[in-house]
């Protein structure tokens, strides 16, 4: 479930771009929240994975972090095994 700031057709910043192109690249299905449509939910992330910034992305129920975070996971392979994808 990625948490991002527009729509995965549509994303309004860089960020959530960044983690939407390479979903797109793993070819894995995912659920997504527009955060900027919905400001009680974007409050309540923030304050439950004490993390200010999007897109918060988790992974099989689990938080994961930001973009940064998610882009390394990616590059090393570490995403591809924690979802079962060759890579």
């Amino acid at each position: 479930m990625v948490y991002i700031r527009g729509t995965p057709q549509a994303p309004r910043c860089g960020f959530s771009a960044r983690v939407v192109r390479a979903l797109s690249e793993l070819g894995c299905p995912y659920g997504s929240e527009d955060m900027d449509s919905d400001p009680e939910l974007w409050a309540t992330l923030k304050e439950i994975n004490n993390w200010p910034t999007s897109p918060q992305i988790f992974v099989k129920g689990e938080f994961v972090g930001g973009c940064d975070i998610f882009i390394e996971m990616y590059k090393s392979g570490e995403l591809h095994e924690k979802l079962g994808i060759q890579k």
